[in-house]
């Protein structure tokens, strides 16, 4: 159900002295508990100054046991507390005696990968909550492989940081200046090394020369000055920025489908202004969300493009590219659309297929496996990259694309379905209690191991590693909690139309009782 409000601009305001004061003052904070993607939380007993400082101490007491000596880059994005949780962290981890490296401007997530990987910093702490609405905030930690850590690792800062919340007198910090004075707290150049590399992997002279006329909205996130930078740098005249607007209410998001603020740059509702420049004058244009790891894009042709869609427009563009496929593969998430699977196998490489969560990919990235890993959540990256997912580099991949192929995104799309047939596919988000969430949990793949049909399709096998996953002959169905929020989803995915869809979606649904 679509709530009345979605697509308009908030007319509540939202109270940042009391959620400031919520942050500094918590009186229940939750336990720490990282999800995919961090620990995150609403600000105050979901995420307060005390989360931040514990979180800091666990990942210096594992870092001195561990014997990791190196810089740790700490920073976050542009979210109300996001910088105050940075400083606090840095205030903790150079009371330890660890060299931080704080930059003076929020960071990309990507860029956190970015900066490990090139060897400047051998881990992070990033604060964020991605796109969540702007009353969350979030800490997550990066290790030396760049990718947002395994579950081995955040079960240990979640052990430790847990202690350090209830014995808060054993968390040491000190002022910034005295980190300063020490020689332990340092500024640093984000912009210049990534741009330069970006530069590397993207053409941006056949984009320069294509002459598309694009625009490009930040959502008020981090990746403002990126943009401005790659504009200047790359000498992009046809590029337009379209918004500077930088306001941790992000009051100027159009609401999301349930009427709450969420800047999603693959919801058709926030990137609404977005949808009105490719009614005009522009071609193309791209999005990220505030801390650049997701993407969005909209075409003159296509509107909206859906993120399964993009992935496979640029899986395909980066096969062709490749010179030697031996040994490479198409990384994607138990979510992601299974026409990857086909464009794969029709140029005799394999999918990899992984829970949802790019800490899955890190491995695959690392090691250069990966032509693409994508997840339909809007997040990719390549390998030889970074192990993060990257919002700036995939808006800049499909423009590329849209310059290099002089056709549109969603011209792409249509040719690779005449080829391999045209999925339907839909993923519905069910808000969910304690007791369903409970019953959801108890659920395993002997629940269904009698059952031989789904939808007038023979069942192949079932998946129970990340929710339960049904996998038919020319169709899937998955149900999962989400990590992040409390909800359970429902993916489906067919090749045979949406009358068929819509019978997995009705027999799934009474099979796991929504």
């Amino acid at each position: 159900m679509i709530h009345e409000n979605a697509g308009k601009l908030p007319t509540k305001t939202i109270d940042i002295v009391k959620l400031e004061n919520d942050f500094y003052n918590a009186k229940n904070p939750k336990p720490v508990k990282f999800g995919t993607s961090g620990h995150r939380g609403q600000l105050g007993d979901g995420f307060c100054k005390l989360h931040a400082l514990s979180i800091a101490q666990a990942v210096a007491k594992m870092h001195q046991e561990d014997n990791i000596t190196g810089k740790i880059l700490v920073g976050g994005d542009t979210r109300l507390m996001s910088k105050a949780t940075a400083q606090l962290c840095a205030q903790v981890l150079t009371a330890n005696g660890f060299k931080v490296i704080l930059p003076s401007i929020p960071v990309p997530t990507p860029v956190f990968s970015f900066e490990i990987l090139s060897k400047r910093a051998c881990a992070c702490l990033n604060g964020t909550a991605s796109h969540n609405p702007p009353q969350d905030m979030g800490l997550k930690y990066n290790g030396a492989n760049g990718g947002p850590a395994g579950s081995e690792i955040t079960t240990r800062i979640e052990k430790y940081a847990n202690y350090f919340l209830n014995n808060p007198s054993e968390i040491k910090q000190i002022s910034l200046e005295e980190a300063k004075q020490k020689g332990l707290l340092e500024d640093a150049d984000i912009i210049t090394p990534y741009i330069k590399a970006l530069g590397e992997k993207i053409d941006f002279k056949i984009i320069k020369n294509a002459k598309i006329k694009t625009a490009i909205h930040p959502l008020g996130g981090t990746t403002l000055p990126f943009w401005q930078a790659i504009k200047k740098e790359y000498k992009l005249d046809n590029l337009d920025i379209v918004s500077h607007d930088i306001n941790p209410t992000f009051n100027f998001i159009p609401l999301d489908h349930d009427g709450k603020t969420r800047m999603d740059p693959s919801s058709p509702y926030p990137m609404a202004p977005l949808l009105k420049l490719v009614q005009g004058d522009y071609q193309f244009a791209g999005a990220c969300d505030p801390d650049g790891d997701r993407f969005g894009s909209a075409t003159q042709k296509g509107g909206l493009i859906v993120p399964n869609h993009a992935l496979c427009v640029m899986a395909d563009y980066l096969i062709k590219k490749q010179k030697d496929l031996i040994g490479k593969q198409i990384g994607r998430t138990l979510g992601t659309t299974m026409l990857l699977d086909k464009i794969a196998a029709a140029n005799k490489i394999t999918i990899d297929e992984v829970n949802v969560g790019f800490k899955y990919f890190v491995k695959g990235l690392s090691e250069g496996r990966y032509i693409l890993s994508g997840e339909e959540s809007a997040g990719m990256s390549v390998a030889n990259w970074t192990t993060e997912k990257d919002g700036m580099f995939a808006v800049c991949l499909l423009l590329e694309i849209t310059s290099a192929t002089a056709q549109d995104v969603a011209g792409l799309y249509k040719q690779l379905t005449l080829i391999y047939g045209e999925p339907c596919y839909t993923r519905i988000d069910n808000t969910v209690t304690d007791e369903s969430k409970a019953k959801f949990a108890k659920f395993s793949a002997d629940n269904f191991k009698n059952l031989q049909t789904l939808a007038g399709e023979k069942i192949l096998k079932i998946r129970a590693t990340d929710g339960i996953k049904i996998y038919l002959e020319n169709s899937w169905v998955l149900a999962r909690m989400s990590g992040t929020e409390p909800i359970i989803k429902l993916y489906a995915e067919t090749f045979k139309g949406p009358k068929h869809l819509q019978d997995i979606l009705k027999e799934s649904s009474k099979l796991f009782g929504f």
